[in-house]
């Protein structure tokens, strides 16, 4: 037993020529936060749309759970507990919290086409959302519409949405991106949270977030693999340095 659930082996993506991921072997470990870095154009969107298989690679391997997932479909791997938050978090703006994640929660159990029948036959389900809910702080939004929460409430509930689909890997994409402190703060402390019970992969621009919640970090540069380590490690590292935190370059 490794210990790795996600692992690439010489994961290669070109485009028209253009390659923008190459011979990346990344190994992210279960149970922790793995934080994925880089400057714009490092690579870092392809290689979480090849782990979720919305591009195929052009080359290399992709592993999960002990299964080659490689030449997998995205619901097949979303089904099998790797998910990527926007795969299920698309909140519909004029349902409450709880009628959001009630919707995700209606996959598993067979409900999905079900959300127009009457209001009993989902029923079952509230419990479940409203414990998802309460776990992401949402409980006193529970009948709030969707696009009257606050910017990072909302991000709250996407997470409560994925968290639907009981994943093993969570892949956060920037989850920071467009709020402030305050927001900031309480998705940071979310993701500690519900880190305990599951694996995350994230990319984040906010470096800050990234020393304080990732367990190892990958920088990719020019879609290669520049170091990997904990922060204190890669923040040493001169190429990273120079190549990343040193530029000021988000």
């Amino acid at each position: 037993m490794t210990g790795f659930i996600l692992e690439t082996e010489g994961l290669t993506k070109q485009f028209a020529g253009f390659v923008a991921v190459k011979d990346v072997h990344l190994k992210v470990r279960e149970g922790t936060i793995h934080a994925l870095i880089g400057p714009n154009g490092a690579g870092k969107t392809t290689c979480f749309n090849l782990i979720t298989k919305f591009l195929q690679p052009s080359a290399g391997t992709i592993r999960y759970d002990g299964k080659d997932i490689t030449k997998a479909a995205p619901h097949d791997v979303a089904q099998d507990g790797l998910v990527r938050s926007f795969q299920i978090s698309a909140v519909f703006p004029h349902l409450t919290a709880l009628e959001n994640v009630r919707l995700a929660l209606q996959r598993p159990t067979g409900l999905s086409f079900r959300f127009w029948k009457a209001e009993h036959v989902l029923e079952s389900l509230n419990e479940r959302a409203r414990d998802l809910l309460e776990a992401v702080g949402l409980s006193e939004f529970v009948e709030t519409p969707a696009v009257s929460l606050p910017y990072g409430r909302k991000r709250a509930l996407e997470i409560a949405t994925t968290l639907a689909l009981e994943p093993k890997v969570m892949l956060l994409d920037e989850p920071m991106a467009g709020m402030g402190h305050e927001d900031i703060a309480r998705v940071s402390a979310l993701i500690r949270k519900v880190s305990k019970d599951r694996t995350v992969l994230m990319v984040e621009h906010n470096l800050e977030v990234v020393a304080d919640l990732s367990d190892t970090i990958t920088v990719l540069q020019r879609g290669q693999i520049l170091a990997e380590g904990t922060y204190e490690e890669v923040s040493r590292n001169e190429e990273v340095r120079q190549a990343y935190m040193g530029t000021g370059d988000e």
